[in-house]
């Protein structure tokens, strides 16, 4: 359905316009840590396949079309709700976090360890926001390349990403990262 793909490229450059002024300044800071890999590169690089390039091409060309697969509309409505709610958690993890936010795993010279708003009760948002998204774009791109293929790349991200970040987090931190983990949920709030 053509408004379930507009509806996703909506977000899409939403998401291009609340992050592009924090991009742009946080490029400008100096970097006391980088610890950018060759395979973090290529996960990026699957990423940006599975979440942007081939939604592209299923939106604009039939090339993809022989993936198709078809849902109810109640789950082209449901990847609605998903995808606003995932745009609401990366709205509220950049208001939140700021300068603090890299692409890559890296420690600004001024990097401060943020733990209000968003980030008092998850410590990851971006990250909690690209899992609802992955689900939504799957539901809104019924395509097994353009929708669903997003999901494993998230996930073997996420899996290699997160170790290295919380390490990274840990040695800049130490004991103060470790109390703040025992005392917020990774991506989902910790029961209390």
């Amino acid at each position: 359905m053509g408004i379930f793909i507009i509806i996703f490229w909506a977000v899409l450059v939403t998401e291009v316009v609340i992050r592009a002024p924090i991009s742009r300044q946080q490029r400008k800071e100096a970097k006391s840590d980088q610890r950018s890999s060759i395979q973090e590169k290529v996960l990026l690089g699957l990423l940006s396949f599975s979440g942007f390039l081939a939604p592209l091409i299923y939106s604009v060309t039939p090339w993809l079309n022989f993936a198709n697969y078809s849902l109810p509309a109640w789950a082209g409505w449901l990847g609605v709700v998903l995808i606003l709610a995932a745009l609401f958690v990366f709205w509220r993890g950049h208001v939140d976090l700021g300068l603090n936010w890299s692409p890559t795993l890296e420690i600004r010279t001024e990097h401060k360890l943020i733990m209000n708003g968003i980030y008092g009760m998850i410590r990851h948002p971006m990250y909690a926001s690209q899992w609802i998204w992955v689900i939504a774009q799957s539901l809104l791109l019924q395509n097994w390349i353009a929708g669903f293929l997003s999901i494993p790349v998230w996930a073997l991200f996420y899996f290699l990403r997160v170790s290295a970040e919380e390490r990274m987090m840990l040695d800049t931190f130490g004991d103060k990262y470790r109390e703040y983990v025992n005392k917020t949920g990774a991506v989902f709030p910790k029961a209390k």
